[in-house]
Formats: C-alpha cells, sequence, structure tokens
C-alpha cells in the first residue's frame, strides 16, 4: 500500500502515547503526540495527511467531544478510538460519528496496524478526491457567464442548433462559445465535460464557485 501521512496520537498516558510511537516506529510510519484534545487542536496543521488515535477519557475535551468537533469544523481527518474505557454506546456513537474503528486496550498490534492502514489510506482517497475537485472548480471559474449557461446545456444532451435558440444566439456563436468551453476545460470530449459538471456539481459545498 503505497500511503503517507502521520499518526497523530492524542492520549493523556506518557507510557501508553510512548508505546504507541515505538509500535509506529517499527512500522516505518511517522508519529505526533498530543496530552490531550486542546494541546492536538493548537498544533495541528490541516494541511497534514495522516489519521487520529484518540482516547475517549481525557482531561477537559474528551475524545468523543474532539471527534464531533473535528467534524463541525470541517476536518476530515480519519479517526481510529482506542480506549480502555469504551463501551457499546460509546463505540457505536464514534462509528455512527465516522470513526475508522474503536479498539479496546490492551490492543493487538497488528490489527491496530490494519486499522492505521485502512485510516491513510482513506485520508489519501479524501484528498486527492478534494484536489481533483479543486482543479475542476478552477477551469470553471475560467467561464463566463455566457458560456457556463451554454456548458449546461450541452451536458444535458442538448444540439448547438437547440441552445442557439434557447438563448437566442446564432448557431456560430454557440459553436464559439463551445470551442471557448473546451479549450478552458481543458478536454476536447462532450463525455469528459458531462464528467467534469457532475465533479464541479457535487463539490461547490467544498470548493466553492
Amino acid at each position: 500500500m503505497n500511503t503517507e501521512g502521520t499518526v497523530f496520537i492524542v492520549d493523556d498516558n506518557k507510557d501508553f502515547r510512548e508505546s504507541l510511537c515505538a509500535l509506529m516506529e517499527s512500522a516505518g510510519l511517522a508519529a505526533e503526540t498530543y496530552i490531550n484534545a486542546q494541546d492536538f487542536l493548537d498544533n495541528y496543521d490541516t494541511t497534514d495527511s495522516g489519521c487520529l488515535l484518540l482516547d475517549i477519557r481525557m482531561p477537559g475535551m474528551n475524545g468523543l467531544e474532539l471527534q464531533v468537533k473535528l467534524i463541525k469544523d470541517g476536518i476530515q481527518i480519519p479517526v481510529i478510538i482506542i480506549s480502555a474505557h469504551g463501551n457499546v454506546e460509546k463505540a457505536v456513537r464514534a462509528m455512527k460519528t465516522g470513526a475508522v474503528d474503536f479498539i479496546r486496550k490492551p490492543y493487538e498490534a497488528e490489527l491496530l496496524l490494519d486499522r492505521i492502514w485502512q485510516a491513510l489510506q482513506l485520508d489519501a482517497d479524501r484528498r486527492k478526491e478534494h484536489a481533483g475537485r479543486a482543479e475542476v472548480a478552477e477551469r470553471f471559474a475560467l467561464l463566463t457567464p455566457r458560456e457556463f449557461e451554454v456548458m449546461q446545456l450541452l451536458v444535458v444532451g442538448k444540439a448547438p442548433k437547440e441552445i442557439a435558440y434557447a438563448l437566442g444566439l446564432s448557431r456560430k456563436t454557440v459553436d464559439v462559445h463551445r470551442s471557448h468551453i473546451m479549450m478552458k476545460l481543458k478536454t476536447d470530449s462532450l463525455v469528459d465535460l458531462v464528467r467534469m459538471a457532475q465533479t464541479y456539481g457535487d463539490g461547490k459545498q467544498q470548493v466553492g464557485r
């Protein structure tokens, strides 16, 4: 699995943090440790890829509260809950909130590492998808309002003659707009144009227009 990223460890137990760091090092993984939720929030850079190993019971903000705050703040770092104080109710809450897994202490090293690799891959996939949406949005931002109107009709299957009639343009003008659209979006395929329009529509909340 070709995945890069840092394992961020949040736990108030120094010995446990150190044991997890040693495990990460043995697996060739980078790790950073934090003594509580606020320590993590004060230092985490959202551009850093990775996953979060999170204890539940900590001074101040507990692990489940941190998980909820990250989601509210739009931070999608994958979370693995690892705690000696878990129960079924807490596990269900964590999973419903989007945790990759809920693991009881003492943990099985092989199982934990397997979940960490899954979480790192998930983060890499999310970041790649977000970058793709951002790139598409940048291309769409180059379109003029009229070109955007023409594009919207093209992707629903309207022929140039139909577009010209609908927008009160000449066929030649529509063809010019179509040429500019394809150039700005860096495609010469209507299939690709439809795909890009769908990606743009799905990603507007994330990347804006």
